[in-house]
């Protein structure tokens, strides 16, 4: 496995850990390395991903609320919400990551983290972002959250 698409699933896994039980990104960190046998090599790419969607989760999450139809991010299940928030700080950020590579390794990450219907999921919605990004303006982060639809 690369050493990017093992950061990328070491950062889904903070991500997600932190969804649960935020603290001091410096000291989460810390302690998330300490109890994970992570490659040293695979640390920094990981590690700025985190502190990438960290800096950035506001508007990340306004973007995808903005693309998702009758979801809340709330109503997602968590693998694929930060699956979903690392690849969009991934197309909004890195130039040398092409959207398409991004979405394709949220989509296996979705996969090998939650299920096969998650990667579809999660597929739907980067492409959303990916369609308005490449046709030259910003995802419409503007747009109403999605009304909670009750489960049941």
């Amino acid at each position: 496995m690369s050493s990017r698409r093992t950061g990328r699933r070491w950062a889904v896994q903070f991500l997600f850990q932190r969804d649960y039980n935020e603290g001091p990104l410096d000291e989460d960190l810390a302690a998330f390395w300490r109890m994970n046998d992570v490659n040293p090599d695979d640390r920094p790419f990981a590690e700025s991903l985190v502190r990438g969607v960290e800096g950035r989760r506001e508007e990340i999450d306004a973007l995808l609320a903005g693309v998702a139809e009758h979801w809340s991010l709330r109503r997602m299940g968590g693998v694929d919400r930060n699956v979903m928030r690392l690849a969009v700080y991934e197309m909004l950020a890195l130039d040398d990551v092409p959207h398409v590579v991004s979405i394709n390794e949220a989509v296996e990450l979705a996969k090998l983290l939650s299920d096969e219907a998650s990667g579809k999921f999660v597929n739907g919605l980067l492409d959303r972002i990916r369609k308005q990004l490449e046709a030259g303006g910003e995802p419409s982060s503007a747009a109403e959250p999605a009304p909670e639809v009750a489960d049941g």
